[in-house]
């Protein structure tokens, strides 16, 4: 039995508390397709309890034709090119939001250096069946930089199984930068070293993964939205759990993002403190290599009051949900605009008075939908619809919120 909803009663001072925050799907899910490839076995400590990575962990020790990978964008894009490079039949699946999110840029990479796959229903579009034998007919690839980088991640994670190895191209712009050196990072951990010049990822061939040890970091997008609940509390001091100062991940960002929105941090014992500081009246931030925090940020600053001049938001249409349209129809719950007054340049309006009752949020099967739009309960109720969606990539979300003082219902 699911709730049909959560609701939030109002709590302005958080309780001074440690958080230990989820382990970072985004780590565990490349470690995972590179332990799977390595020879001998991997160590790999402290993985997600994400739905994400569960399901990864489960698919990659089935042994069976259908792969339904559920709601899982990472798990969907690593496995097909995983089952591709290693010459399974396979076919992949989820559910229907993840059939209308496009897989043909990587369908179409995988073609050119031998994969046989052929589309179930709709051209572009999950399901798809995988069949081996795979045979390597080249190792020059040219890839759009501007899509998706998981796209670019999963053909460089599976490149040492390429006997030729991989030169990939990137054309245009290359967004979300870090996740894609976060794979390089990864593999290199485990043996296998790649060369990025300008816009060339070249991994040589003659490379295997070692069966090296891993331990996960927790998942800065999960510390994103106890920054927003910081910004937004009259009083508050959190203390967050198992990040590192030199993460791999690219969201660490939200520290500087946050900054000017009111939020300070420290490093102490190993905890990342955080607490109120003096907040600006506009902020401006590029998203290109940080799409995940764009709805955090967004409803922060419009409850706050602060303006905000965004760019970076193309991937977002192509998420669990479209999140700028999911975005726009949930902050007028609060008087907020998220507007495109010219292509690319975003305009974020901040609400001038907030409703006095609750808000009820709509969460469109989108986990990060209820984890942005819960920090509201700072300033008033908030009834959250669908809270099981947190599972996705946060499954303890509504636990670590009453330790922090908040009063919840389902």
């Amino acid at each position: 039995m699911t709730a049909q909803a959560v609701s939030i009663r109002t709590n302005k001072n958080l309780l001074a508390t440690d958080i230990q925050l989820p382990a970072s799907k985004s780590e565990s899910n490349r470690a995972l397709i590179i332990a799977a490839l390595c020879p001998e076995k991997a160590t790999l400590e402290n993985l997600s309890e994400a739905r994400d990575t569960q399901t990864m962990q489960r698919l990659l020790q089935l042994d069976q034709e259908i792969m339904d990978v559920l709601d899982a964008g990472t798990t969907m894009r690593f496995l097909t090119a995983y089952f591709a490079v290693t010459g399974q039949q396979k076919v992949m699946t989820g559910t229907p939001r993840m059939q209308q999110r496009p897989v043909g840029i990587l369908v179409d990479a995988l073609r050119t250096l031998g994969a046989k796959i052929e589309y179930q229903k709709e051209e572009g579009y999950p399901p798809h069946k995988i069949s081996g034998p795979f045979q390597q007919k080249t190792n020059k690839l040219s890839i759009r930089g501007d899509v998706s980088s998981q796209y670019i991640s999963a053909l460089l994670m599976t490149a040492p199984a390429l006997p030729q190895g991989l030169e990939l191209q990137l054309t245009g712009k290359t967004g979300s930068r870090p996740y894609i050196e976060m794979t390089l990072q990864l593999m290199e951990r485990f043996g296998v070293k790649a060369e990025w010049n300008d816009n060339i990822i070249k991994v040589a061939p003659g490379q295997t993964y070692k069966a090296n040890s891993y331990h996960v970091e927790s998942d800065w997008s999960g510390a994103s939205y106890w920054l927003s609940q910081v910004a937004l509390a009259e009083k508050a001091e959190i203390n967050l759990l198992g990040l590192r100062p030199d993460s791999l991940q690219g969201d660490i960002r939200i520290l500087d993002i946050m900054a000017p929105a009111g939020v300070g941090h420290s490093w102490e014992n190993g905890k990342l403190k955080l607490f109120k500081q003096e907040a600006a009246k506009h902020i401006n931030v590029d998203f290109t290599h940080c799409p995940d925090l764009a709805q955090t940020v967004a409803v922060a600053c419009a409850a706050k009051g602060i303006s905000g001049s965004f760019t970076g938001l193309e991937s977002l249409r192509i998420k669990e949900t479209d999140r700028i349209a999911a975005v726009q129809n949930e902050l007028a719950k609060i008087g907020g605009k998220l507007t495109e007054p010219t292509e690319g340049h975003w305009e974020l309006i901040p609400s001038e008075s907030l409703p006095s009752g609750p808000v009820r949020i709509d969460t469109y099967d989108d986990h990060r939908m209820a984890m942005a739009f819960a920090p509201l309960a700072c300033l008033l109720p908030v009834i959250i619809e669908e809270p099981e969606v947190v599972n996705k990539s946060y499954p303890r979300y509504w636990q670590n919120l009453k330790s922090a003082g908040f009063e919840l219902e389902f």
